[in-house]
């Protein structure tokens, strides 16, 4: 079969163009239409019908008689005649000259798309729109099983569209590989067969795929196939909107100016949430001047991956797109999900493809079209997210913004910026409707949101409500812990600004060690920082961090530091010597392996760029190791008498109704105890005037100090608590 390319413009008189797509599409199908009709008038002559008029349910004697009578492959009865054939040359050859002069001009023509998109060959678009015929015009339904001698048969069998398309018989076994399931027309879904397995090749029926269909009348809307897990971007992002480190820019538009040199690349970028990965992606499209085909990488996540990627190759290519693939690393976590047989079909695709992670990863060796181009995409740096911050903030900072300390606070990604800012704003629309002004409080309220709460498996946050002036501390003591909540809000500043960070690649997180005995206030320190640094506190539950099982420990180590980088926390280990105690003397493999997990806490500790504060009974059980890896240890001295007076002093709330006669001097020097002792035994007090109904008083107090010392095991003598401890003689308790 020729060509239509060998059709010289000469041959047509006055030269005219499409004026759109349905014009060109019309003009084809009335193309085919002749040939309908011409085939008609050659078969109905030799069309026999079915006796009583049960075409296509009854097949007569004389029917299969003249079967028999004609010839094996005989073609001689549908041949066209010399004139008939100088008809449809003439036709094809005016369509394919205002068909070029529409393209030049700029007529975008659906058919000639999609035929340059898939290579088709003529006889391939000939096929396509027989098939098409019926899906516009019913009436071609009627003519179809007029054809076939049925009336159920109303879409064209593959032995139609050959009967009407091929002229010789050499063309008619040609034809046939058209329609195998390797072909164009079939493999790219353009056209289904429709028919059991079993049943031969040439009865099957044919029918145009609905997108196909859509796309030749000229809509572009996706489809409806993949609708509910992709999307189609024109991006609007360029360079000058990217906030990425200036070496990752260069990179990409040195691809780009490239691009025309080298393979097409499969860029894998990987980072964590909102990093930029796919604002640098549309930045790279914007460029070229390409769509974007974004997908979710779930929906590839079933036993029919192959077969849910291939409506998505072809629409991209519809699109004229590159494609994006969102979270294409889970797909590696998946057992037997074929992602080479995947990235095979990927390679095939002709544009650019983008597939997005959090974890690097490299194939193995599987591309052959593709250039495969891995870009890490880390959270920004201090200097970027105050870019971030400006940014997104779009001149709506509140007046009392700093977001120096923001940015320094929060090792955010833009995306998680963003979240916090949209959330900040719902914040306030809650808290007072007519208020369209962020603050600062909103803003970190926000910020706080964004917080991982995956932590919860391991740690419990903890809300903190005291202040410095609650704290009863030796002056060094504060003045140290104070310095802990400087570092955290300057430590942007020192890293970042001053270039602190270029001189170490590990170490720039803060670990502090709170060594005493219990009560002592390292945990209300702990919160204290949290609350004035404005972060938010985990307290982690050891019991669930150490395992028996061996890696196991480790596992749930990297767990929590995993998930606190992203929640911006600050992680408080309580009574950490139970897991950061000296490393042992090696006996067995236990001994071994309870090394391994010090030493990989250890590690972990200096990669994180947060907050650690280790809180122990007994430093001397801490390994030297540990030590001069901690940029503080402070030791909380059991609180002398006036440290004790001040605890009592201060210990009630202002609503707390009190008796006149509460000798705070007397239990600051009886009971020596701790801040946490002090605590519970005030506590107890206000519970047992609530059940009297009366104001705390000196005989509540006595009742409740005998109670804190026989909980922690001391004696309560007589002559130790006296001229108060015949209250609770007197009360009998």
């Amino acid at each position: 079969m020729q060509s239509y390319d060998h059709y010289k413009s000469s041959g047509v008189s006055t030269m005219t163009i499409y004026k759109n797509n349905l014009e060109h599409i019309l003009e084809e199908l009335n193309r085919i239409d002749t040939i309908i009709r011409l085939y008609y008038e050659k078969s109905k002559a030799d069309h026999i019908e079915s006796s009583q008029g049960f075409q296509g349910l009854y097949i007569s004697e004389d029917e299969i008689n003249a079967i028999l009578q004609t010839p094996s492959f005989e073609s001689k009865a549908y041949a066209r005649s010399p004139r008939e054939h100088e008809k449809i040359e003439k036709i094809t050859r005016e369509i394919n000259t205002k068909k070029a002069e529409s393209i030049k001009q700029g007529t975008g023509l659906r058919l000639h798309i999609l035929s340059e998109l898939f290579h088709l060959q003529p006889f391939e678009i000939d096929a396509l729109l027989v098939c098409l015929a019926p899906e516009l015009d019913m009436r071609y339904e009627k003519l179809y099983s007029y054809f076939q001698n049925d009336v159920t048969r109303k879409r064209p069998s593959v032995d139609l569209v050959i009967k009407l398309l091929c002229y010789s018989t050499e063309e008619r076994l040609w034809a046939r590989d058209i329609f195998s399931q390797d072909a164009t027309l079939i493999k790219n879904r353009l056209v289904y067969l429709i028919g059991e397995e079993q049943v031969p090749l040439l009865s099957k029926f044919l029918k145009v795929d609905d997108r196909i269909i859509n796309f030749l009348l000229g809509e572009n809307a996706i489809d409806q196939r993949i609708r509910n897990f992709s999307a189609i971007i024109k991006p609007q992002k360029s360079f000058q909107d990217l906030i990425l480190p200036e070496d990752t820019i260069t990179t990409f538009k040195n691809l780009i100016n490239n691009h025309s040199i080298i393979k097409i690349p499969m860029f894998f970028f990987y980072g964590p949430y909102g990093s930029g990965k796919k604002t640098a992606a549309e930045a790279i499209c914007n460029e070229l001047g390409m769509s974007m085909l974004v997908v979710n990488s779930k929906a590839l996540m079933k036993d029919q991956a192959l077969e849910t990627i291939k409506p998505v190759l072809r629409e991209a290519l519809l699109q004229n797109s590159s494609m994006y693939f969102e979270g294409f690393d889970g797909l590696l976590k998946e057992e037997n999900m074929g992602v080479t047989g995947l990235l095979m079909e990927l390679d095939h695709f002709p544009n650019l493809i983008f597939l997005s992670g959090e974890q690097y990863w490299e194939p193995a060796g599987v591309l052959k079209n593709h250039s495969f181009i891995s870009q890490a995409f880390p959270l920004p740096s201090l200097m970027l997210r105050k870019r971030l911050w400006e940014s997104m903030l779009d001149g709506d900072a509140p007046d009392d913004a700093d977001i120096g300390a923001l940015a320094g606070k929060f090792n955010f990604s833009g995306g998680q910026i963003k979240d916090a800012i949209s959330t900040a704003r719902n914040v306030l629309i809650a808290k007072n409707p007519g208020n369209s002004k962020l603050s600062m409080e909103v803003l970190n309220m926000g910020c706080k949101a964004q917080s991982n709460r995956n932590l919860v498996a391991f740690a419990r946050k903890i809300e903190p409500h005291y202040t410095w002036e609650d704290i009863v501390l030796p002056d060094d003591i504060k003045k140290q812990l104070k310095e802990i909540s400087g570092y955290i809000k300057y430590r942007g500043i020192v890293y970042t600004d001053w270039g602190f960070d270029k001189k170490f690649s590990l170490g720039k997180g803060l670990n502090a060690l709170f060594s005493g005995p219990s009560g002592t206030g390292k945990t209300m320190s702990a919160e204290i920082i949290a609350r004035d640094a404005g972060l938010d506190l985990y307290k982690i539950d050891l019991s669930n961090v150490v395992s028996k099982y061996i890696g196991e420990t480790e596992k749930n180590l990297s767990k929590i530091f995993k998930e606190a980088e992203t929640s911006n926390a600050i992680l408080f280990f309580d009574e950490a010597d139970a897991l950061f105690g000296k490393r042992s003397e090696v006996k067995d493999a236990h001994d071994r392996y309870a090394n391994i997990e010090t030493g990989y806490l250890l590690q972990k500790m200096e990669e994180y760029e947060g907050v650690v504060i280790l809180a122990t009974n007994l430093s001397k059980n801490i390994d030297d190791a540990f030590l001069r890896r901690l940029h503080f240890v402070i030791d909380f001295p059991f609180p002398d008498e006036n440290q004790r007076k001040l605890i009592w002093s201060g210990i009630f709330p202002e609503g707390a109704p009190r008796a006149g006669d509460i000798d705070y001097k007397f239990f600051a020097e009886r009971l020596k105890l701790a801040g946490g002792n002090i605590k519970n035994i005030a506590l107890s007090s206000a519970f047992y005037a609530a059940e009297e109904s009366c104001a705390i008083g000196m005989h509540h107090l006595m009742r409740a100090a005998k109670k804190e010392y026989q909980k922690i095991g001391k004696p309560f003598l007589k002559e130790e608590f006296q001229p108060y401890y015949k209250m609770i003689e007197e009360d009998g308790k």
